[in-house]
């Protein structure tokens, strides 16, 4: 879609926003680990078929972590006991194995740091100076470090992540829950509000919890498949709402 013809995101109340691959490229770091993690396990458990890019997209991103874990062993036939958060990443329960993913996530994100997309970054520097409230919706636990190590995060009034998520039992995305909380906590009404994501699950989220606007960012997933999901204008990057 030609920039001219985007809607204009200052005629809503607020926008909402994901936060891997829609503020900061961590997506990139979520999806390497989980594939190192994923090869792994299968390799140990002699699990068929191979682990692949798709399954990311299709049962991991976007969703909390817990759940990414069960929806993929799902797919292959494979139910494990849930366990607890505090499972070391050694057990082979849900818990364990979402805790040793992110041991390789951790390790990655403070080994080599983060920065946010220059295009999202000047988009949301125009919405702060023009005081639109805006806040982050992530499935991530890792939201406030990620957050904190792109050094954006004084931009945020509200961060509505998978900490606060597990602490309030929301459902996670593909559900609105977690959509709709952020929006309540930010004072706005999410018919006259527009959410960003990049992940099927994340656009099913907003689209559900009535959003006005749902913009998907194409970082992979496909643009046919983000508006299937429920995506109004699709984009490769948020410079295109840059003026």
């Amino acid at each position: 879609m030609p920039p001219h013809d985007l809607p204009d995101l200052f005629s809503y109340d607020a926008v909402l926003f994901d936060l891997d691959g829609v503020l900061t490229p961590t997506a990139e770091v979520h999806m390497h680990a989980w594939q190192t993690m994923f090869e792994e396990l299968f390799a140990a458990w002699d699990i068929t078929p191979a682990y692949t890019e798709r399954d990311y997209f299709d049962h991991l991103d976007g969703k909390k972590r817990y759940d990414g874990v069960a929806a993929l062993l799902r797919s292959r036939d494979i139910e494990v006991p849930w366990g607890d958060p505090s499972d070391p990443p050694s057990s082979d329960t849900v818990c364990g194995i979402g805790n040793r993913k992110n041991a390789v996530f951790e390790r990655v994100l403070r080994a080599d740091g983060i920065a946010p997309y220059p295009g999202s970054l000047r988009l949301l520097d125009q919405l702060v100076e023009k005081r639109m409230p805006v806040a982050v919706v992530s499935s991530s636990k890792n939201a406030e470090e990620v957050l904190a190590a792109a050094g954006i995060r004084d931009r945020f009034e509200v961060v509505m992540d998978g900490v606060i998520a597990e602490r309030d039992h929301l459902a996670s995305k593909p559900a609105p829950d977690v959509f709709v909380e952020a929006a309540r906590m930010l004072g706005v009404d999410p018919a006259r509000s527009a959410a960003v994501e990049d992940a099927l699950s994340g656009v099913r989220s907003a689209a559900a919890g009535g959003f006005a606007l749902v913009v998907g960012v194409d970082r992979g997933v496909g643009a046919d498949d983000l508006r299937a999901a429920g995506a109004h204008v699709v984009v490769t990057d948020l410079e295109e709402f840059v003026a």
